[in-house]
C-alpha cells in the first residue's frame, strides 16, 4: 500500500474500528500525521487554535487505524488502552504493531494482504 493509498484508506474509514489494517497503512498514517502536525505548527506559530485543531481532526482516524492494526495481529482493539501506561505501554504497542499480520482470516476479518 502506498502512502497516498494509506491516507485515503484512513480518511475513508474515518471512524471504522472494525476490520484489519496492514502495517503499511498504519505506519504511513502516522507519518502523515507527523508531517501534517509539524507543518501546521510551523505555519501557524501565532494561531494556537489551528495548532490545537489538527490533533482533534486526526484523533479518531488514528485510533481507528490502531484498532484495525491490532486486529490484524489477532489482538483486541482494547490494547489501545496500553497508551495510558507511560513508556512501557507505548513500547508494547509498538511491538504489537510492528508484527506481521496473522495469516488467513481471523475473527476480525480477512487478511488485508489477500493471503
Amino acid at each position: 500500500m502506498s502512502f497516498t493509498d494509506a491516507v485515503k484508506s484512513c480518511f475513508s474509514q474515518y471512524a471504522g474500528f472494525n476490520g484489519r489494517a496492514r502495517r503499511s497503512e498504519y505506519w504511513f498514517w502516522y507519518l502523515f500525521s507527523a508531517i501534517v502536525g509539524s507543518v501546521v505548527s510551523i505555519i501557524a506559530k501565532n494561531t494556537s487554535d489551528l495548532v490545537s485543531l489538527v490533533p482533534l481532526v486526526i484523533l479518531v482516524p488514528s485510533l481507528a487505524v490502531e484498532f484495525r492494526r491490532l486486529h490484524d495481529t489477532g489482538r483486541s482493539g482494547a490494547f489501545v488502552l496500553l497508551n495510558f501506561i507511560p513508556l512501557i505501554g507505548q513500547i508494547i504497542l509498538i511491538i504489537f504493531c510492528v508484527q506481521d499480520s496473522q495469516p488467513g482470516e481471523n475473527k476480525y476479518g480477512p487478511n488485508p494482504k489477500g493471503m
